[in-house]
């Protein structure tokens, strides 16, 4: 599982790690591992006669670049410092140009023959963007053919929140100390982090135990899947009950029950006005009449995914949460939904906003939802005192309670398509019924979800949700079994 800690935390973790070791031995590891990390990426026997620059800012990240770019030195690259602040690290600083290095008088000009750039302009601490004088000298960075690494976290990004408030320097490669940052994690800074390498400096032993972001990975999923025993029959691996679609909107029930069959539900209950089409499509499903009362005993539900304005559909919404099972609510499900209502039920709930959907539910613009997704899911699962799942490009799963986001790392800019939320309603809904906690259902169903749009697409080609839904049993079979 990937971990993520706040600046907070991880300053105290790398203050309390000081304390033990001798001075200057902290910067030097992650000089290390820096300088380790830019030879890879130049190739092997590349180093000597490289051209490398070193943007230096004044804080710790530009020492960090100093004291890698004198290792490179050391190694036979050509290395310069383009300083940008009234200060540089002193030591790193000396360490450069006893090893070779010079300073840049013009810091244009050794950008424009540049094979790699170490961005340590600002540091973990950084707020609100690049610095205007530092704006050209990124750009100038970004524009060369140079392959950018970025000390830590890009520059210009926020490390706890993710927020990009103004210009950034996007990374190609971005090497991290001790932990990973909130903010190489969740867009959109992840967007500007590129591939993720994590140097590990000993700070393990100085975190705290419970960090502020997880990401699981196939092992962790794994865990918490459900698998049927000898004695399971269908009605001990959950029934899900799925109230989705109209006469306008029948694929949306198809989909959200082909979702909680691919998640494993020994039966799934579907009511709607969808059920021809439910059927012939899957005629495993038992389909009954409305109202959802009438449909027998569930393990949860899943309510919303194509229920449009049809007379009923609030009435069905209120029904299904009076119901003392957990309770996945989605699309127009969310439309108008009360937080007292939520707040007040007996069983678990979970929502599945997308940001128009979570901006409506905060009365907020959308864009404050994209820029501040951290924020939005945190707000939210507050607010309505049930785990949120906020999809979109960075899929954020929280509980409340102080608890760590999870972000999921799956997925493809591909399932951008219409109808895959609905699939994963469907899927997170089985798993819901299978006894997982909403937590770990949201978040495996995201996971899977995730990975099967990345098999169906092969990463690289449009998919349909049905698609998606068709590669959900290969991905969860690459997570029990992987290669």
């Amino acid at each position: 599982m990937r971990t993520a800690y706040r600046v907070e935390t991880v300053r105290a973790a790398e203050a309390a790690l000081m304390a033990r070791l001798p001075e200057g031995a902290l910067m030097g590891r992650a000089a290390a591992g820096l300088a380790a990390a830019c030879c890879s990426l130049l190739g092997k026997g590349r180093v000597y006669g490289a051209r490398v620059v070193l943007l230096v800012g004044t804080g710790d990240n530009g020492g960090d670049a100093l004291y890698a770019g004198a290792r490179l030195a050391r190694r036979g690259a050509g290395v310069t410092a383009v300083l940008l602040g009234a200060r540089a690290h002193e030591g790193g600083l000396a360490a450069l140009r006893a090893a070779g290095g010079r300073i840049a008088d013009d810091p244009f000009e050794p950008l424009a023959g540049a094979d790699l750039v170490l961005d340590g302009i600002t540091g973990i601490g950084g707020r609100g963007g690049l610095r205007p004088d530092a704006v050209p000298v990124a750009r100038a960075a970004r524009g060369s053919d140079a392959v950018v690494v970025a000390v830590d976290l890009p520059s210009g990004v926020d490390a706890d929140t993710g927020e990009v408030a103004g210009e950034a320097l996007r990374a190609d490669v971005t090497v991290t100390f001790g932990t990973y940052k909130p903010g190489l994690l969740v867009d959109p800074a992840h967007e500007y982090a590129g591939a993720l390498r994590l140097v590990d400096i000993g700070l393990d032993a100085t975190l705290p135990g419970l960090p502020d972001l997880e990401a699981l990975q196939h092992e962790d999923v794994a865990r918490l899947l459900p698998v049927p025993g000898a004695e399971s029959d269908k009605y001990r691996r959950g029934v899900v009950g799925v109230v989705a679609g109209s006469d306008r909107y029948p694929g949306a029930a198809v989909l959200a029950v082909t979702g909680a069959l691919r998640g494993g539900a020994g039966a799934v209950r579907y009511v709607g006005a969808g059920g021809d089409a439910v059927l012939a499509a899957h005629p495993e499903t038992l389909v009954h009449p409305w109202p959802p009362r009438k449909a027998g005993r569930v393990q949860s539900w899943v309510v919303g995914p194509g229920l449009g304005e049809e007379a009923g559909a609030r009435e069905a919404v209120a029904e299904v949460l009076a119901s003392d099972v957990p309770v996945l609510v989605d699309a127009d499900g969310l439309r108008g939904l009360d937080p007292e209502v939520v707040r007040g039920r007996g069983a678990p709930t979970l929502l599945t906003p997308h940001a128009g959907e979570a901006a409506a539910l905060l009365s907020v613009p959308r864009e404050e939802v994209e820029a501040g997704r951290l924020a939005a899911v945190r707000e939210l699962a507050d607010r309505f005192g049930a785990t949120v799942l906020l999809k979109g490009s960075t899929t954020l799963v929280y509980g409340g309670a102080g608890r760590p986001v999870r972000v999921n790392p799956t997925g493809t800019s591909w399932l951008a398509t219409a109808g895959s939320g609905d699939v994963l309603s469907g899927l997170a809904g089985s798993l819901l019924a299978a006894g997982l906690p909403p937590v770990d259902a949201a978040s495996c169903a995201a996971y899977l979800h995730g990975l099967a749009a990345r098999r169906a697409s092969s990463g690289t080609a449009p998919v349909t949700a049905t698609e998606v839904a068709g590669a959900v049993r290969g991905a969860w079979g690459d997570v029990m079994s992987p290669a």
